[in-house]
């Protein structure tokens, strides 16, 4: 009899979720390999996944945790008890809700543990730095376990930085990012640069690349993106409004839902934009689709938000870029590794909206510049953003993991 193959328990904060397709390509393309996959959710989600059961955290667990199992391991493991508390009690986090988040992630370790030891997994990936991959190490403090972790920008920039960021990957197998940035900023911290795997994400299929619309007027503009600060979008409406001023015709559409809609709803009404943007609100994964198919260019303006959170390379960028729909983006973190500047598609800072407006005629009214930017772009996807490729690569570092 063939011995069972080894398990890889994948730890989720929310799986599967809307608004991060790219976790669920990775796991489509991780089965695909063949890998022995268990996944884990620790906030929401759970059900099945493309066959594959995804097992939720039941939060009323929590409540024999503390009245019986957090004493128990005072007494059978005083010194990972006592390190935690001294912690909690000696560094601030650097919100509250990263000291949640980091609750959940000791929690569902002391909750699961049990079930967890009957089967114990070659390796624990947590998707997240934040809970999965505390879960992922109070394991590693209680048994040993390998366990290795992604990184996003979310994780190290948001608020600082994970409250309990450096000793969690410190420990890990090693540690999956998506761009050169994220490695670069975690070299820069103290993390040693053999440590970190750049693995971009993917598409596991491309879409057709649709040709250049002829007459690109009025220029269909869009944006694909959660409401939230990070994403820069009054400076969006900004930009709108500068490019009716100028007399340049277009239609704008605006995919996503979040907490800043109604303020930017009313501040486009404000600048009289209400004919020219419409807010669609949230989309499934066929309407986004869709939506650039209809598009002539895609509008990122990311900024440095007030919490310190900015984006990686949104996903959105590389999907547009497959399908043939321009990109203009702003030159905040990762964004710029796939739009370079005049090569692959144009790079405007979002406190000179008229610097969009100069770019934006240009691909209204230039079709060989359109046409060379999508062809580079294209290009560029199909090397760097195949999901295939790379998550081979990311089941390669596991496989490694597993036997280290």
């Amino acid at each position: 009899m063939d011995p069972k193959p080894p398990t890889i328990a994948l730890l989720f904060t929310t799986f599967p979720k809307i608004s991060e397709t790219f976790l669920q390509r990775d796991v489509a393309a991780l089965k695909a390999q063949g890998l022995n996959l268990r996944l884990y959710s620790l906030w929401g989600g759970g059900g099945d996944f493309r066959g594959l059961p995804v097992r939720s955290f039941n939060k009323w667990k929590l409540v024999p945790l503390f009245l019986f199992e957090i004493p128990w391991q005072c007494v059978r493991r005083p010194r990972l008890v006592r390190d935690l508390f001294e912690g909690v009690c000696t560094r601030a986090a650097p919100s509250w809700l990263n000291f949640w988040e980091n609750m959940l992630g000791a929690g569902f370790a002391g909750c699961f543990y049990r079930e967890l030891k009957k089967d114990p997994p070659a390796l624990i990936h947590g998707a997240w730095a934040g809970a999965p991959a505390t879960a992922g190490w109070v394991l590693w403090r209680m048994f040993g376990w390998r366990y290795s972790s992604g990184a996003h920008a979310y994780d190290i920039y948001e608020h600082g930085g994970d409250w309990w960021l450096m000793e969690k990957l410190q420990h890990a197998q090693f540690i999956h990012s998506s761009t050169e940035a994220v490695k670069r900023e975690l070299v820069d911290r103290g993390v040693p640069a053999a440590q970190i795997r750049v693995i971009r994400r993917g598409l596991d299929a491309f879409p057709v690349f649709k040709p250049l619309r002829p007459s690109r007027r009025p220029l269909r503009l869009i944006c694909i993106a959660r409401l939230v600060p990070k994403k820069g979008l009054t400076y969006q409406l900004a930009i709108y409004a500068a490019l009716k001023e100028a007399g340049l015709a277009f239609e704008a559409r605006i995919v996503g839902d979040g907490p800043l809609q109604a303020v930017l709803e009313v501040r486009a009404r404000e600048l009289g934009l209400a004919r020219e943007v419409e807010f669609l609100g949230r989309l499934e994964q066929t309407g986004v689709w869709e939506q650039l198919a209809w598009a002539d260019v895609l509008l990122h303006t990311g900024i440095v938000a007030p919490s310190g959170d900015r984006d990686g390379l949104p996903n959105v960028i590389p999907e547009a870029m497959a399908a043939g729909v321009l990109v203009v983006t702003s030159p905040v973190s990762a964004t710029t590794e796939a739009v370079q500047q005049a090569r692959t598609g144009l790079v405007a800072d979002v406190d000179l909206p008229l610097a969009w407006v100069v770019a934006l005629r240009q691909l209204g009214e230039d079709d060989t510049l359109a046409e060379t930017l999508r062809t580079a772009a294209r290009r560029w996807v199909e090397e760097n953003y195949d999901a295939h490729k790379n998550t081979a690569r990311l089941a390669a570092c596991f496989t490694e993991a597993m036997k280290s």
